[in-house]
């Protein structure tokens, strides 16, 4: 076990909200955080415009694949986030769970995905500053 802490970004296809937010932590948190993404039905590629969205902004996601969630990736997790992923979540006393509403990019152009971007790239600072104050506050 690690004791940095691990998030999960989970969405139906892994394909573009929980690829952006995983991109954004890795991007912002460097190594002090373990990142994770997965999709309850994941696509074959990452949303095209997802990846020029976040190409934008300086962050590289065209490395990253569509993963399927597995049992294994929650257990190993301190946070899963889920974006609209609904049931096929699977649930772990001890974890913390936040529900992020965000709007599902697939099928839009670069110019709708910016403001998803925007909105995920707000929840992880958010999200950063939480986790870095948990772990000066367990030292």
């Amino acid at each position: 076990m690690s004791d940095k802490p691990s998030v999960l970004f989970v969405c139906v296809h892994n394909a573009g909200r929980s690829q952006m937010a995983a991109g954004w932590l890795r991007h912002l948190a460097g190594d002090t955080v373990e990142v994770r993404s997965a999709g309850s039905i994941p696509a074959d590629q990452i949303n095209p415009s997802a990846v020029e969205a976040m190409a934008e902004v300086g962050i590289d996601i065209t490395d990253q694949t569509p993963k399927v969630l597995t049992t294994e990736a929650v257990e190993a997790s301190d946070v899963v986030i889920t974006m609209g992923c609904g049931d096929a979540c699977p649930i772990f006393p001890g974890k913390r769970y936040l529900d992020w509403a965000l709007e599902d990019p697939a099928g839009k152009g670069v110019e709708s995905v910016r403001p998803i971007r925007e909105e995920i790239e707000a929840r992880i600072r958010g999200l950063l500053s939480e986790l870095q104050s948990e772990s000066v506050a367990t030292r």
